[in-house]
């Protein structure tokens, strides 16, 4: 596997982060969410969540399923958003946690961080605040953060081990973690699992769900469940793809093999 996957997911996003600022009214290019397909899944918010936020702020939405509804925020609660995007997630979850709530937003990219804080500014949201650095090493002091949430962003971390420790780190004790991602659902070739092009697409970075609920467990957490919502069949698998210009990397794998193997899930788990 190539040793510069981080370079790769941040460039990658970079571009749709400016695809998206230049061009607010069209979408990232990729659907609604660049881990669904259009045709299998567009909806992956219902509108009483995505009711008021700006065009921008949904088409650099680059999810697998809705994480906010699994985390159920309350008002006055601290959330922390891992992978945050155009803020998606960080701007639903600010509307239930309220004024005396306050939800950090975590990204790599300067882009997508340009873009969100764009979004804040134009929101006027006062209980948001946008961090730049790595969910390996996230730069928040322990036991700070109500609920960590993520939406297909776990499975692109070459550690998720260190990424999910780190999220352990940073919970309140009795806190949650509440995250949308991709699992694998059946064995699939490890060719398949280390093509750098399907990294960046959502779908080689992810793990098993057995393996998964172990490193979950290795870290610290308990309560753990993982449930699968949307499962790819090779269909919806091949339209990410070509939504992508990912049809050549697509068209070279035995499309029964990968059909019904990923999902995107819910995995929610506590720090008790």
């Amino acid at each position: 596997m190539k040793s510069n996957i981080k370079g790769e997911v941040k460039e990658y996003y970079g571009k749709i982060a400016k695809k998206v600022s230049d061009e607010p009214k069209e979408s990232c290019g990729c659907g609604v969410s660049c881990c669904t397909s259009k045709t299998d899944n567009l909806n992956l918010y219902t509108k009483d969540f995505i009711e008021g936020l700006p065009e921008e702020v949904v088409n650099a939405s680059l999810g697998c399923a809705n994480p906010v509804v699994l985390a159920n925020p309350q008002k006055g609660e601290v959330v922390l958003d891992l992978g945050s995007g155009g803020g998606i997630d960080v701007f639903i979850s600010s509307k239930y946690v309220g004024e005396s709530g306050k939800v950090y937003g975590l990204d790599m990219t300067d882009e997508m961080l340009e873009l969100a804080n764009k979004n804040k500014k134009k929101m006027d949201v006062k209980n948001v605040k946008f961090l730049k650095g790595y969910i390996e090493d996230i730069p928040l002091e322990d036991g700070k953060i109500d609920v960590v949430t993520s939406n297909c962003v776990i499975n692109l971390c070459e550690s998720k081990e260190n990424a999910l420790a780190e999220a352990y780190r940073v919970l309140k004790k009795g806190g949650r973690l509440a995250i949308a991602d991709i699992v694998i659902l059946k064995d699939i070739p490890d060719s398949i699992k280390q093509s750098v092009e399907m990294w960046v697409g959502c779908i080689a970075g992810a793990l098993p769900v057995k393996e998964y609920a172990e490193i979950l467990k290795k870290v610290g957490f308990s309560k753990i469940e993982i449930t699968p919502v949307n499962i790819y069949t090779k269909e919806v698998i091949e339209d990410i793809a070509k939504q992508k210009n990912l049809g050549d990397v697509y068209s070279k794998i035995d499309s029964e093999l990968v059909n019904g193997a990923f999902a995107g899930a819910h995995v929610k788990a506590y720090k008790l």
